[in-house]
């Protein structure tokens, strides 16, 4: 029996509201109220964990079950709670079909898109996660080898030229980072990566750090799962000024990241992501083909030997 949550379900913190998300229920069997406990979740840490908190109080206000709600968004149980816990985040049509359910209005369709619109503090483990589960990822950046084509000389030089608190442990999260959304998983993804000139002119490091990075870009690009172009200065002017970005290709639908300083921003909402899309099309056009870019790179390679 659906109970109204209580004062005592709120915990306050120091660092503000936790909802601690203990509720009970009747044992036919014994006769007592059984707690169901779960991680707190904190509302005010982003709209994602809002949107989670509110799929919880609305289920638990219907007196629906993890399996009933998983029947009505055509998902399993487990996804219902991953969901709630924060672990998954919802799509459209699920959000459109509890509003239908529970007689909402557009309101999970609005609380989905007001997430995906505000900045998510929790956005770099998020974009992890989706590279590891990406089947093709697209890339362009400006300044720098993307991370998936960097050998680990290259990584630690800019490791090194960064603010951490500990470069070891910095190093260590950018290779785990590398060789899970790539080299572990070479036969399961596709890399797509449109670079500037300017990143091959770049020194990184110093002269040999240079050459066996250019060594290593032309080894992954002979592999037939890699796809990669240089941008070459006689081009002149493209849309890759505005700053790096991914296009991910999930199982079911397409995210996209946009780079920035102090972080970047994590897009989820469709029209955005198709409008980037088309941005890394109209970037690629101004990319030497894949031959030539080879021979691009062939020539700085023999200016840093």
């Amino acid at each position: 029996m659906y109970r109204p949550w209580r004062v005592s379900d709120f915990l306050t913190k120091s660092d503000g509201l936790v909802l601690g998300f203990t509720c009970c229920r009747n044992s036919a069997k014994q006769g007592v109220q059984m707690p169901i406990v779960r991680d707190p979740l904190n509302p005010k840490i982003s709209m994602w964990h809002f949107l989670a908190f509110y799929l919880r109080f609305w289920r638990e206000k219907e007196e629906l079950s993890l399996t009933q709600c998983g029947k009505i968004i055509s998902v399993a149980r487990s996804t219902v709670s991953n969901m709630e816990a924060g672990r998954q985040r919802p799509q459209d049509d699920q959000m459109r079909a509890l509003d239908e359910r529970y007689g909402t209005g557009i309101l999970f369709q609005l609380l989905l898109w007001y997430a995906r619109m505000a900045h998510d503090p929790d956005w770099g483990r998020q974009l992890v996660k989706y590279e590891e589960q990406a089947n093709l990822i697209k890339m362009y950046h400006g300044q720098v080898v993307p991370l998936v084509l960097q050998t680990d000389d290259y990584t630690w030089a800019y490791v090194k030229s960064g603010t951490p608190k500990d470069f070891e442990a910095e190093m260590a999260e950018r290779i785990a980072r590398k060789n899970n959304a790539f080299l572990s998983r070479k036969d399961s993804v596709e890399i797509w990566a449109v670079i500037d000139e300017s990143v091959l002119a770049r020194v990184v490091g110093d002269n040999q750090v240079m050459r066996g990075q250019l060594e290593h870009l032309l080894t992954v690009a002979d592999m037939p799962q890699v796809i990669l172009r240089v941008i070459p200065f006689s081009s002149g002017a493209h849309l890759g000024v505005d700053g790096s970005l991914q296009i991910l290709s999930l199982e079911t639908r397409d995210i996209a990241y946009s780079g920035a300083q102090n972080g970047g921003r994590l897009i989820e909402g469709p029209i955005e992501v198709r409008e980037l899309s088309v941005k890394y099309d109209r970037i690629g056009a101004k990319a030497a083909s894949e031959e030539a870019s080879r021979d691009i790179i062939k020539r700085y390679l023999e200016r840093y030997s």
